[in-house]
């Protein structure tokens, strides 16, 4: 590399969207769905020296869980995050900048807002776009950016946030939280060797063998004990209700039961549970009075339950300070959907919140400069999935390996889209097969963010190779 300054220039983008359904529905909010949609995104960038490399990013649209709405239909938020998509990928080619790939991202988030209101108008859409709808369309092509920037230089992009790539001080992009803290407190060169797996037991998923009405039949477990045994687990993520308190405490309860019988039989003595209200807690004192329940109705599962996460409403504006700040005495509380800015994790903080869900789909750029600012505020950390396959859960796994703190990590796509993961499965086998409940991330070296090899195009031969990439812009005189 020598004395070349550091930097690239975007010259190409493509996109294009799978569709998936699930093997069985999941319920968020209160509403069930069963297919998802994912946005894939290559892009071609120029060095200063003048090689170029393609990037490449890859993450599912979540628009039930980023766009929720009481006036809109699933194929409507869809339609609307593909817009969304549809207009990012002509906004990032348009960058005429060279620099990192976080600058080239935080460039063109500064358009996010009147492109979100451009949608809306095109789309007739009746309610404000959230400003999570738009960081999740987004994020593959902030992905493919800090892809594209390790492969530039053949090296994980977990190398460039630090010296010569990457100035040590955040205060450019965090203002003065920021000064003299460096991303490399936060994130580390190297990954962590591997992780627990938690996995998620929907609403709707069945926990023994009584709740299989209809069983699926493809081979994969398909109730909760089953699970256990197949993937060997010790990580478990229970979701709730939030607004039925007795159904709350019996479902742990009966999670309980089921798992301590397969667990015994396993020689296991230690496990973990997470607790996902999806918002829905009335108010901190649903929660305060939920965990004295547990804690008195089985006190071994209310020692296991590691973290609890976003229990009340994502708007933090409606929030008193310090209204969960009780709850959050009794187990971490993680903010999760109501994270999108470094500005929304010190409200969080003021309302009680003492730890921070990172999440690939909100943006690797994002998730860096939060995980730095969560460090430095002694927050407890977790990183979650938006049930991620293939390429987008290679990237979840590489930010949960190299952010420091990061005890577990959340991918479930084994469990509703496994056929999505195929054909990456050859790649990172350690992470798409479970056995011991980890998952192996220690191969997640680069170059870039480690899902397709370093001179990957979009042209030739690999998972997503010859993809019908139906959308294109560029800058460059040959197109």
């Amino acid at each position: 590399m020598g004395s070349e300054p550091i930097g690239i220039t975007i010259h190409e983008v493509r996109w294009g969207y799978e569709h998936f359904a699930y093997r069985t529905p999941i319920k968020f909010g209160g509403q069930a769905f069963d297919r998802v949609t994912v946005l894939n995104v290559c892009c071609r960038v120029r060095s200063r020296s003048g090689s170029e490399v393609w990037g490449f990013g890859s993450m599912p649209l979540g628009n039930v869980w980023a766009f929720p709405s009481r006036r809109l239909t699933y194929d409507r938020t869809l339609t609307v995050m593909q817009r969304l998509a549809d207009k990012l990928g002509p906004l990032f080619a348009d960058s005429t900048t060279c620099g990192h790939a976080i600058d080239l991202y935080l460039e063109a988030e500064r358009h996010f807002d009147s492109l979100a209101k451009e949608v809306g108008s095109e789309l007739n859409v009746p309610e404000p776009i959230p400003r999570l709808a738009v960081l999740v369309a987004a994020s593959p092509f902030d992905a493919a950016l800090h892809d594209a920037l390790g492969k530039a230089y053949c090296v994980s992009s977990y190398a460039t946030y630090e010296p010569p790539y990457f100035a040590q001080d955040l205060s450019r992009y965090l203002g003065a939280r920021g000064s003299g803290l460096a991303l490399t407190t936060a994130v580390a060169r190297e990954p962590v060797a591997q992780l627990p797996l938690y996995h998620l037991i929907g609403a709707l998923d069945p926990v023994e063998p009584a709740d299989v009405s209809t069983p699926v039949g493809d081979g994969l477990p398909e109730h909760l004990a089953q699970w256990i045994e197949y993937n060997g687990l010790t990580h478990l993520k229970i979701k709730l209700n939030g607004d039925d308190l007795q159904w709350d405490l019996e479902r742990v309860l009966r999670v309980e039961h089921v798992t301590a019988a397969v667990q015994r039989r396993r020689g296991i003595a230690q496990w973990w549970y997470s607790l996902d209200f999806n918002e829905r807690c009335p108010h901190g004192d649903y929660l305060v009075d939920f965990l004295g329940r547990l804690r008195s109705r089985c006190p071994s599962a209310f020692e296991r339950v590691q973290y609890i996460e976003q229990p009340t409403t994502r708007n933090l504006d409606t929030q008193e300070p310090g209204s969960l700040a009780s709850a959050a005495r009794y187990k971490p509380l993680v903010v999760d959907e109501a994270l999108t800015d470094a500005a929304s994790l010190q409200r969080a903080v003021a309302v009680g919140y003492t730890g921070a869900a990172l999440k690939a789909c909100k943006g690797q750029t994002h998730s860096l400069l939060l995980a730095a600012l969560a460090r430095q505020m002694g927050l407890f950390l977790c990183v979650q999935d938006l049930t991620c396959p293939g390429a987008s859960l290679i990237h979840s796994a590489g930010l949960a390996a190299h952010v420091r703190g990061v005890a577990s990590l959340e991918a479930n796509a084994r469990q509703y889209i496994p056929q999505a993961n195929r054909p990456w499965e050859p790649l990172f086998p350690g992470l798409f097969t479970i056995h011991d409940g980890l998952v192996r991330t220690g191969r997640l070296t680069g170059p870039g963010l480690s899902a397709l090899p370093g001179h990957w195009s979009p042209d030739e031969d690999s998972p997503v190779g010859r993809f019908p990439w139906h959308h294109m812009a560029s800058r460059s005189p040959a197109l």
